[in-house]
C-alpha cells in the first residue's frame, strides 16, 4: 500500500474527475492522500474533500508565492487546524524561483505558520525553492524541530536534506525522481534513509515518467515509489511499506 503525501484534489483538474481520480488511486493501491491547502479562500473545498472521504486528510496554510492578500496570522491557523480532519499546517515555506525583489513578506508569512504549528503542535508541510539557507535559518530561528514536518517535492541537496532530517523532518519524493536529468534529487534519493522518506504527487503538477506532461493524480506515486527502488536495488514493496508507516509517524492525527 502508498500514500500520496502531498497532492491537490480540490484544484479543477482533478476535482472536476474526482470519482475516478479515487478509482484510480484504489486500483495502484494508493490507500490514502493529503490534500494540501495553498491559500484560505479554497481551504473549505480542501476541509471538505477531507469531511467526505475517510482516506483523505487536509492541511491548512497558504503557500509563499500567493501575493497580496491579507497575511495569515498564527491564532487564525491554528482555529481553522482545530478541525480533526486537517493533520498539518501549510504548505508554507519560501519561494526565490517564482518571485524576485524584497521578500520579507514571504519570510514573515513563513514564521506565522511556524508559530501556529507549535501552538496546536501540527507538523509543517515545508516547500522551498532557490531559497534552501533561509528556509534552514527561519526553521531553526523559530523552533520547527519541537514539531518536525516534511520538506516537500525536494529538489535540494543532499547536505540540505541532512540538515532537514536533523530538525526532525522527513523528506518527500514526487515525481520529479523520475526524470532522466534529475540527478542530484537521485543521488539524495538513494542516500537517504528510508526512515525519513515520504513519496508524494503535487498532483496535478509533475506527472512522473511515464506522464510526463499530463495531468498528475496521486495513483502515479506508484512510479514515484518504484524509481526510488531502482535507484536503492530494493523491492517497490519496501519503499510503500516505510513511506507508509512514516506517513502515520509523521501525521499522528491520520
Amino acid at each position: 500500500m502508498l500514500i500520496d503525501s502531498h497532492c491537490h484534489l480540490d484544484f479543477p483538474d482533478l476535482a472536476n474527475n474526482l470519482d475516478q481520480i479515487l478509482e484510480n488511486m484504489e486500483a495502484n493501491k494508493v490507500t490514502h492522500a493529503l490534500c494540501v491547502s495553498v491559500n484560505l479562500e479554497d481551504f473549505p473545498r480542501v476541509l471538505l474533500l477531507a469531511e467526505s472521504y475517510p482516506n483523505l486528510y487536509a492541511s491548512v496554510g497558504v503557500h509563499p508565492d500567493y501575493e497580496n492578500l491579507t497575511e495569515p496570522k498564527a491564532e487564525e491557523l491554528v482555529s481553522l487546524a482545530r478541525h480533526p480532519r486537517v493533520i498539518a499546517i501549510g504548505e508554507t515555506g519560501l519561494d526565490y524561483f517564482r518571485l524576485k525583489g524584497d521578500l520579507e513578506w514571504q519570510r514573515e508569512r513563513f514564521r506565522e505558520h511556524i508559530r501556529a504549528a507549535r501552538q496546536c503542535n501540527k507538523p509543517l508541510i515545508i516547500h522551498t525553492r532557490e531559497a534552501a539557507s533561509d528556509t534552514l535559518r527561519i526553521m531553526a530561528e523559530e523552533g520547527a524541530d519541537q514539531v518536525g514536518g516534511v520538506m516537500h517535492c525536494f529538489t535540494e541537496s543532499w547536505e540540505v536534506a541532512q540538515q532537514a532530517i536533523e530538525m526532525n523532518f522527513y523528506i518527500s519524493f514526487s515525481g520529479i525522481v523520475t526524470f532522466k536529468n534529475a540527478v542530484t534529487i537521485k543521488e539524495t534519493a538513494k542516500r537517504i534513509q528510508l526512515e525519513r522518506m515520504l513519496v508524494e504527487t503535487d498532483s496535478p503538477f509533475l506527472a512522473p515518467v511515464p506522464y510526463r506532461g499530463k495531468t498528475n493524480q496521486p495513483a502515479f506515486v506508484r512510479h514515484v515509489a518504484e524509481e526510488i527502488a531502482t535507484l536503492r536495488g530494493i523491492n517497490v514493496n519496501e519503499v510503500a511499506e516505510m513511506t507508509t508507516q512514516n506517513f502515520f509517524n509523521l501525521f499522528k492525527n491520520a
